[in-house]
């Protein structure tokens, strides 16, 4: 059973552990700023759905999953291809704590059989029965957070384009707020930088889970990046484009600590012509 359970720098073979947890893989094998964590590959995911309890107490057992606040994110077969994204389709549970594992797994392994992800499915030409795997990871507690393209998703241009708001990057992805805006050229350089109206932030439950946030009235109109960030997002763009290739959509964080890390990275699937 432990080659289905492994740190998450092992995990190598997509077919067993999905295309998120062998993107994160390469991530930390490549020395990227990746928080650590586990991979639990279909076969396990499956048994623990399923309620085995051998299955179950291997995952709460494993000394790699740390005892503090966790993600807990799909890694299905043939998820966040060049050809196929699932965002918004599967499942991801945030600020989850170790005992309650099993529970996230399995709304996890739900949330890619809803009529939903199926019909997606079905569009794209996938295998009718979803395999999924899941990635368990320590949960950075985030200044601030968002998403990094490297090239314009919407024209093409060779040009990166950040946006960030306070707390967690689900609220710049679900689109709950106006977030900053930057755009870099090519070497790096800030071109152009549009304050949003950041009103509200995802942050932790006391509990398990998340919630809305107001955010201080003093600092909706603060940038939540400044120049240093900028420049530590743009190197962490042209070392993940030197594991990848070029059009990366990047989901990031700024910790309490003023590094960055890297969430998660997979192709854009949705990137217009080039432009001169």
């Amino acid at each position: 059973m432990d080659d289905h359970l492994v740190p998450l720098a092992d995990a190598a073979e997509e077919s067993a552990f999905g295309g998120k947890a062998v993107s994160l893989g390469a991530a930390i094998r490549a020395g990227l700023p990746v928080p650590p964590g586990v991979a639990l590959g279909t076969v396990m995911v499956d048994r623990v759905a399923d309620g085995d309890v051998a299955a179950i107490e291997a995952v709460l057992s494993s000394p790699h999953i740390p005892d503090e606040r966790l993600a807990v994110r799909s890694s299905a077969v043939g998820e966040d291809s060049a050809d196929a994204s699932f965002a918004g389709q599967h499942a991801t549970k945030l600020n989850v704590r170790k005992p309650n594992v099993r529970e996230a797994v399995q709304v996890v392994w739900a949330s890619a059989r809803t009529d939903a992800a199926l019909a997606y499915r079905t569009r794209k030409g996938l295998p009718a029965h979803p395999k999924i795997a899941v990635v368990v990871q320590l949960l950075v507690e985030p200044v601030a957070a968002g998403v990094l393209f490297t090239r314009n998703p919407i024209s093409g241009a060779d040009e990166r384009m950040i946006e960030a708001s306070w707390g967690l990057g689900e609220a710049v992805v679900s689109g709950i707020v106006v977030p900053d805006r930057a755009t870099l050229n090519p070497q790096g350089i800030v071109v152009d930088f549009v304050v949003g109206d950041k009103d509200v932030k995802i942050w932790y439950d006391e509990d398990d889970g998340t919630s809305e946030t107001p955010v201080d009235e003093g600092l909706r109109s603060v940038p939540c990046v400044d120049e240093s960030h900028l420049e530590a997002l743009n190197d962490l763009a042209n070392r993940c484009q030197r594991v990848w290739g070029p059009a990366l959509d990047i989901e990031w964080a700024l910790g309490g600590d003023g590094n960055i890390y890297l969430l998660q990275c997979r192709p854009i699937t949705t990137l217009g012509p080039s432009t001169p």
